[in-house]
């Protein structure tokens, strides 16, 4: 099995600077669909955007593999009579993470215009409660990088109420293997899926079942997959969380038996944990009572499906993310010999 970390990498790195909060597709699936013309594979879209690439197999039975590319991220809830730009979050963001983050405002005519999340106590000179604040979008505002003074001001610029506010991912990759950034989750698995259809092109194998690749578009907000393609599995491969009473490192790939939903399948999760024993790959085996994943949305859409929950370990999720070519590798080693 030869690995083509690199291309993986460098993927992953030009898909994490292009903004894609749960809701604005627009730009990421077109990226997407490059991607899959060059492995010659078909695709369809859903009505709500999400993306079903096809990677033909021997057999009749159809597995699903289900990454999302939507992101956490903001949206203009209101703007003061001062000019400052309230907020309302999409998904959960870990506030106080982006207190002072920079980010970007998108116009309805496609302007864009730069700002920082801010503390509505910026400044410690200035404010006794600056450094104890509790940072909530009640709390928090963008200071836009334009010179505005007022309500008027603002909307003279064309910014109003439901524009999208990006974060910026802020996206480094260390000589030591660590991928550090926002929207780990789940971008880094968009580029684990398409290491594993280079893998199988390179080595001219057919799976033993066809593959569908689901590239869903609104898994941060709960509903991604809760509509799907006639399949008979369905693997979510999304971030392995890290944290006490867990096993999980940033050098693993994640089986999870249960999350928030609920119990997934216990033959496929089996199976899972099985192929990672005999193929000595790294794994953990945790639960995880906080998490839902685009599985958790088929089953309540009421698809008839096997569904399991994969995925690196990735560190401070829904916040600064890291994880590390280690748990990549191992996620996609484990899907390479599941699938072959």
């Amino acid at each position: 099995m030869s690995l083509n970390t690199d291309y993986i990498l460098n993927f992953a790195k030009e898909i994490l600077t292009i903004h894609s909060p749960s809701g604005y597709s627009k730009d990421i699936i077109p990226r997407i669909e490059q991607e899959a013309d060059r492995y010659d594979l078909s695709y369809e879209h859903t009505k709500k955007g999400n993306l079903i690439i096809t990677y033909p197999g021997q057999k009749e039975k159809t597995i699903g593999l289900s990454v999302h590319v939507d992101t956490l991220g903001a949206m203009v809830r209101s703007i003061s009579t001062d000019g400052k730009i309230k907020f309302t979050a999409i998904g959960g963001p870990l506030w106080p993470t982006l207190d002072g983050e920079y980010c970007t405002l998108l116009t309805r005519d496609n302007k864009t215009y730069t700002g920082t999340f801010l503390s509505t106590s910026p400044a410690v000179h200035v404010y006794k409660d600056a450094k104890n604040k509790e940072r909530t979008p009640e709390n928090m505002y963008v200071r836009i990088d334009e010179v505005v003074s007022s309500k008027e001001d603002v909307l003279d610029l064309g910014i109003e109420v439901g524009n999208f506010i990006f974060i910026d991912p802020k996206t480094t990759i260390t000589e030591s293997g660590f991928i550090k950034s926002r929207f780990l989750d789940d971008k880094i698995n968009v580029a684990s899926v398409f290491g594993l259809i280079d893998l199988l092109k390179k080595e001219k194998i057919t799976p033993k079942y066809t593959l569908k690749f689901i590239i869903s578009t609104y898994e941060e907000v709960g509903h991604g997959a809760s509509f799907i393609p006639k399949l008979d599995e369905l693997i979510a491969v999304d971030m392995g969380c890290i944290g006490d009473d867990l096993t999980c490192t940033e050098q693993d790939v994640s089986i999870c038996p249960k999350d928030s939903s609920g119990p997934y399948d216990y033959d496929l999760t089996n199976t899972m944990i099985s192929i990672a024993k005999q193929k000595k790959i790294n794994h953990a085996i945790d639960i995880y009572p906080f998490y839902g994943s685009d599985v958790s949305a088929a089953m309540r859409g009421g698809n008839d499906i096997k569904g399991a929950l994969i995925g690196p370990g990735v560190h401070a999720s829904h916040g600064m993310e890291r994880t590390h070519i280690d748990a990549i590798t191992s996620t996609i080693t484990l899907l390479y010999h599941y699938v072959k």
